[in-house]
């Protein structure tokens, strides 16, 4: 989950900097998500899908598609 958010990030060419602001928290708090320091809450998976267009199950592992369920 934490290597897909960082490429998803990676792929729009977006700093950590600029997603945590997204998510209105501090780039360090952001960061310990990508490194897996800490446990991504429910409502940030979901602020992180809807942003990347994705589902949470592609995000979680779950599946390898990354489109959003129809």
């Amino acid at each position: 989950m934490y290597k897909r958010i960082r490429d998803l990030r990676e792929d729009k060419d977006l700093t950590q900097t600029q997603i945590a602001k997204m998510l209105g928290m501090s780039q360090t708090g952001y960061s310990k998500y990508e490194t897996g320091e800490n446990d991504i809450p429910t409502d940030i998976l979901i602020k992180l899908a809807r942003f990347y267009n994705t589902s949470i199950d592609y995000l979680l592992g779950e599946t390898s598609n990354p489109e959003r369920y129809k």
